[in-house]
């Protein structure tokens, strides 16, 4: 383990992650909300923070490997938790506990959307920025970012998107160098969000709101500028542009960027997730629209149609937006709606849950094993997309659900612990760790009302959630540590 490679690795990060307060600090000036002092305050001590740990070890220069990327990696999303929560705790609006600050701070940058704030439209703007922006790097993985400046800085970053990456298969690379390839990434990024902008400023947003809302979805995270969410605008357009954004924010980022260089659609449907994800949807959006209309919920059938797509796209997606509280909903659409978010979106996307492609998997693992009771002696190989998946790989999807299962369990168990009611503390933990956001019963309008051990629990929920658990947990296990 190269300690002191590691150390000079989450300086850097640290340090360049405080110029992100430039940009509220623009915004303070700009609405004169007094808050710019809040954001310089926190600048100088995150970047303070960052020299202090890089300096006794600036000439460092042994690359990094791949042990040691997992634990820059999970570093860096706590110290970079921790270190975000610096301006909820110096601003006077909100007043916000340690607890509460770094429980905003991690929920926005693990874009899980769940928030311990009310009365949002009373918040300086710039403090309402802030929360978006978070939400915004850490959609795509601000590694991912790093990756692209750190090679210029002598430090190799391939351990670090290995480690960084959501999905069962972390290996390909779009270009042939991974800079590239985290520059390909970010620059897809950055064009999908201007485009949300742009549609959202058009469908009658503010240009303040079409900014924070575009940064929001495009990271599948879900904050607001208003405490109705989405549903304060009563406006289908924006319904509209919500639903198209978190659709595509939600794709494997890949296909996007192979659709864009061969200036063709082909990429996606040739890809066997994304036919997945898109049946998934259709099928969730229609059971739902469907069970409106049954049992009457809504005066229209236009009015059902919509807010029953957008609240299906919404919690599948793990965007956690809303236009309703569906936690109020009839019958077993809460509970239908909880449970998709354990789907997610696609691997190699913004999207929070276990991702369509370890679903599809179990699903084929499954249909073999019934296909072998009824031929024994059969080889059958698990195939996705027409070609044969790797029984390692298989495996690892296989070991991930067992996993999440006994992380799930041993959370919930906290929660409950805490005197947290069974509905609130599954639904608790079923949004912390898909970073999906509302909840039902207690947590349905927020997590303000938990205790704070129960809090800290969601956090490393979120964590667990955003790093898809191995990259926390394997940082406690022996073989890791062991030379």
């Amino acid at each position: 383990m190269a300690a002191s490679t590691v150390q000079r690795v989450l300086g850097l990060l640290l340090a360049l992650f405080s110029l992100t307060m430039l940009p509220p600090i623009g915004v303070a000036l700009y609405f004169g909300d007094g808050t710019w002092d809040v954001f310089g305050a926190s600048l100088l001590l995150i970047l303070g923070a960052g020299l202090l740990i890089w300096w006794p070890v600036r000439r460092e220069r042994r690359e990094l490997r791949l042990r040691d990327g997992f634990l820059v990696v999970a570093l860096f999303w706590v110290v970079l938790g921790t270190f975000g929560a610096a301006p909820f705790l110096l601003t006077e609006r909100p007043e916000m506990s340690f607890t509460e600050a770094v429980f905003e701070s991690i929920s926005g940058l693990t874009t899980t959307g769940a928030t311990v704030l009310v009365g949002l439209e009373d918040l300086p703007p710039a403090i309402l920025y802030y929360r978006h922006q978070l939400q915004w790097f850490g959609g795509l993985g601000i590694i991912v970012l790093a990756v692209a400046v750190l090679p210029m800085l002598g430090v190799g970053g391939m351990q670090l998107y290995r480690a960084e990456t959501p999905g069962p298969v972390k290996d390909t690379k779009l270009t042939p160098r991974i800079k590239q390839t985290a520059k390909a990434l970010w620059y897809i990024y950055l064009a999908i969000t201007v485009a949300c902008a742009a549609s959202y400023w058009l469908a009658g947003m503010t240009p303040f709101d079409a900014i924070c809302h575009s940064f929001s979805t495009v990271a599948i995270g879900g904050f607001s500028t208003r405490d109705a969410n989405l549903g304060y605008y009563d406006s289908p357009a924006i319904h509209v542009v919500a639903i198209a954004f978190m659709f595509l924010s939600a794709v494997n980022f890949s296909l996007h960027f192979l659709s864009w260089r061969a200036r063709s659609l082909l990429h996606y449907f040739r890809d066997a997730e994304f036919r997945t994800y898109c049946w998934f949807l259709g099928g969730m959006s229609t059971v739902v629209v469907a069970y409106l209309l049954w049992a009457g919920h809504y005066d229209s059938t236009s009015e059902t149609v919509l807010r029953g797509a957008f609240q299906a796209v919404s919690i599948a997606t793990t965007a956690g937006f809303t236009t309703d509280v569906f936690a109020l909903w009839p019958g077993a659409l809460p509970i239908l709606l909880l449970f998709s978010s354990f789907v997610g979106g696609c691997a190699y996307s913004t999207a929070g849950g276990m991702k369509v492609i370890r679903w599809l998997l179990i699903y084929k693992q499954g249909a073999r094993e019934f296909l072998r009771l009824v031929h024994p002696s059969a080889e059958v190989p698990v195939k996705v997309g027409g070609k044969t998946v790797s029984q390692r790989v298989v495996d690892a999807v296989w070991g991930f659900f067992a996993v999440y299962l006994i992380v799930f369990a041993i959370l919930m168990l906290i929660l409950l612990g805490t005197g947290v009611d069974q509905v609130s503390a599954f639904a608790a933990v079923a949004a912390a760790l898909n970073n999906l956001g509302p909840g039902l019963g207690q947590v349905a309008g927020g997590f303000h009302s938990l205790p704070d051990v129960a809090k800290w629990a969601t956090v490393y929920a979120m964590l667990l959630g955003r790093l898809e658990i191995f990259t926390l947990l394997v940082l406690v296990t022996p073989a890791f540590w062991r030379r």
